[in-house]
């Protein structure tokens, strides 16, 4: 080997270490960051590079600003769970290997995000398959089981889009890393927040709860194939997670179709052993003794009724009045 060729291995070398240990570095840097399985605390706002239209956001103002309807959803920080596909996954990848309070932006390509234009996906179908007060153009519909919108309609026919509304859109997404949620409560809150757009009471409790379990079986029994199997009472211990129903937890579509896919989430990610979710129904105070007395009225009665039935019972009430007033002067 000349010392030209010499040279030249050795520069490689220099190279590929200087890479190797770059790429050590960039790796030790992303452990010592958030990694997937942290459940963290971030603030965002999303919009379209092109058009600058509202995506999504977790900003009360700018909701406000942009007339988003605030009824059915908070806008604050939201939970998620970093590796979970619960936000872009470029997004994912950026917020790995960060710190809290660290701030960035992000562009989503229209693939990754709600997919590239498909203009196959633009029909034409009979106005007949479509409600009649959703007969017009912007309308959202269900047709066979698919989503769209109708593009325009004319006379018996109708050009539905089955797009996403967003389809081909690029997405810029401004995002800050709030803070790394460790509280097993605000863990679950969040994950509740994240389905049902707003996070409900719950807290964690250890019941003692009574269980069937099965009784090893004794020599003469596992030899006998056709003997039942038994089972006795233990007592034992169970982590609960306790939520509070509340008119619009039980009214949203995604908890009562999907109450046991997202009870389950909850219980392996937060580590619980079952949730129970319980209806709070406040007493009606004065409410009941207004209604006691319309009854009264509706039987038509009131105190004419009640001195009809002290003279029926053969009771004279200025007798009653004189007695309960001597024994309180007693007293």
């Amino acid at each position: 080997m000349t010392e030209e060729e010499e040279a030249e291995t050795s520069a490689d070398d220099v190279e590929t270490e200087a890479e190797d240990t770059e790429v050590e570095e960039s790796e030790s840097e992303a452990e010592n960051g958030f990694q997937p399985g942290d459940f963290v605390k971030i603030a965002y706002t999303a919009r379209t590079v092109e058009g600058d239209q509202l995506v999504d956001t977790t900003d009360a103002e700018v909701a406000e600003e942009e007339g988003v309807d605030a009824q059915d959803r908070e806008f604050a920080p939201r939970t998620i769970v970093l590796g979970e596909g619960h936000i872009f996954g470029a997004v994912e990848d950026a917020i790995i290997g960060s710190e809290a309070g660290e701030e960035g932006e992000v562009t989503i390509s229209a693939e990754e995000a709600f997919g590239e234009y498909d203009n196959d996906a633009l029909e034409t179908i009979s106005a007949d398959k479509i409600d009649e007060d959703d007969r017009y153009p912007g309308a959202h519909v269900h047709v066979d089981g698919r989503h769209g919108y109708i593009s325009t309609i004319v006379g018996g026919r109708a050009r539905v889009d089955f797009n996403h509304p967003l389809a081909g859109e690029d997405v810029e997404y401004e995002y800050e890393v709030v803070e790394e949620v460790d509280d097993r409560e605000e863990q679950a809150a969040g994950l509740f927040g994240m389905y049902l757009e707003t996070e409900p009471d719950l807290w964690i409790e250890t019941d003692e709860v009574e269980e069937e379990v099965p009784v090893e079986p004794d020599e003469d029994d596992e030899e006998d194939e056709d003997a039942e199997p038994e089972f006795e009472t233990e007592v034992v211990e169970k982590e609960t997670l306790y939520v509070e129903s509340t008119p619009q937890m039980a009214m949203n579509q995604q908890w009562m179709f999907q109450k046991q896919q997202i009870a389950q989430d909850v219980m392996d990610k937060v580590g619980v052993d079952r949730v129970i979710v319980q209806e709070v129904i406040e007493g009606m105070g004065g409410m009941m003794g207004g209604m006691g007395g319309m009854m009264g009225g509706m039987g038509g009665g009131g105190e004419a009724d009640l001195e009809a039935a002290l003279e029926d019972a053969d009771v004279d009430a200025d007798e009653i009045v004189e007695e309960l007033e001597a024994e309180a002067n007693d007293e």
